[in-house]
């Protein structure tokens, strides 16, 4: 055959359909059945996932390396049949707290889940939960000069394709291996936890965003309350920053300034989006910190199902254009490309980032606290300004 034969696109069969070669599609911008595989390959999602019997209540163990109390607000349905959250929409927030103890044999960045029913000598359990009517805070024991002390709070908002039990326990092993000083706050909104459920998380995130609002502002109005840190993963991320965004249109800027810090990890944000997003949030101090990776796969994999439209959590730091979104908004950039991740989709590095914060330098942590384009190097735990 010459050269320029061209052979028929190969033809598979599942069942009674009939496939075309998967990046094709009839030559033109990927099919869903595509995109619905692509997601199936690279998005974290295993056939067995911890169900709600990892939430009963055990006795805590004394040999548990730690306890993590964690207070929880949801937009989640609370099941009363299993004693979980469940990823139907509730009409107003639920509010709880629970202790989870950590085993004894626990491998940093790991959950240890449950083979059967939870053994705090062997894995994550929970010892205590509680119903709650609102968040609540203690402040510690008072001063010698009189004065009340302040808790400090970090508030989590968990991705895409997460159950309740998944975001619970990822924050108990991100409290105790970051050795976390705040009152960690899981807001858990109703995903859908499912690797096709794309389209009803974004969903589900725009229907908490009023949620997530309120439960800013009401921490920050709480006197027993110092610094605040939110932290959003993924389509967290969006969660977040439209938060802010909603914030500022309804000139709640007290509340935004109450904020310490606010970090978007692999954000899953339309780069346009986000750029018009900074535009009305304006700058933050401390800058706004977002950890990016350029191989992030399932962010990939959301910018095909959008058309192709890239994610600010893929973007090269490197990139003049991408330096310059960051010095106009005053945002931290930094790339975390080099450091482990957990799996394949490489969509998880910032849960590795506990292995490498507390070895890093007085330099790096200065470069922390200012806006920039930055790559982290995880070996020698240095944070190195992005080429110009």
């Amino acid at each position: 055959m010459g050269d320029d034969h061209v052979s028929p696109p190969q033809r598979r069969y599942r069942g009674d359909v009939e496939m075309t070669p998967a990046s094709t599609c009839g030559g033109r911008k990927p099919c869903i059945a595509t995109l619905l595989l692509l997601i199936l390959l690279v998005v974290t999602g295993c056939a067995s996932r911890p169900g709600p019997q990892v939430l009963a209540v055990v006795p805590a163990s004394a040999t548990a390396i730690e306890q993590v109390t964690i207070q929880i607000a949801t937009t989640r349905q609370r099941d009363t049949s299993n004693g979980s959250y469940s990823a139907d929409r509730s009409a107003t927030l639920n509010f709880e707290r629970f202790t989870v103890s950590v085993p004894k044999g626990h491998t940093i960045t790991e959950i240890e889940w449950p083979k059967g029913a939870p053994d705090p000598e062997q894995s994550f359990a929970v010892t205590e939960r509680t119903i709650l009517p609102k968040l609540e805070f203690q402040a510690p024991s008072r001063r010698t000069d009189g004065l009340a002390r302040t808790r400090d709070v970090v508030i989590f908002v968990h991705g895409y394709n997460y159950s309740f039990e998944e975001s619970l326990f990822r924050l108990a092993q991100l409290a105790v291996d970051g050795k976390l000083r705040e009152i960690p706050v899981l807001f858990a909104w109703p995903s859908a936890a499912s690797v096709a459920g794309y389209v009803a998380d974004k969903d589900a995130v725009t229907y908490s965003r009023d949620d997530l609002v309120h439960v800013l502002t009401d921490v920050a109005n709480d006197p027993k309350v110092g610094k605040i840190t939110v932290f959003g993963h993924s389509m967290g991320a969006w969660l977040a920053t439209e938060a802010l965004r909603q914030l500022r249109l309804t000139g709640q800027d007290a509340v935004i300034d109450r904020l310490n810090g606010v970090v978007l990890a692999a954000p899953d944000i339309d780069i346009d989006v986000f750029r018009r997003q900074m535009e009305v949030i304006g700058p933050l101090d401390p800058p706004m910190t977002l950890l990016v990776s350029k191989d992030d796969r399932a962010l990939m994999a959301s910018s095909r199902i959008a058309g192709s439209r890239e994610r600010i959590g893929t973007r090269d730091v490197n990139d003049p254009q991408v330096q310059a979104l960051a010095g106009a908004h005053s945002i931290r950039l930094i790339d975390i490309s080099e450091v482990s991740a957990l799996d394949g989709t490489n969509h998880n590095r910032f849960v590795g980032l506990v292995t490498v914060l507390p070895r890093l330098g007085e330099d790096a942590r200065t470069g922390l606290a200012q806006a920039g384009a930055f790559v982290l190097e995880p070996i020698s735990a240095t944070l190195l300004p992005a080429r110009p």
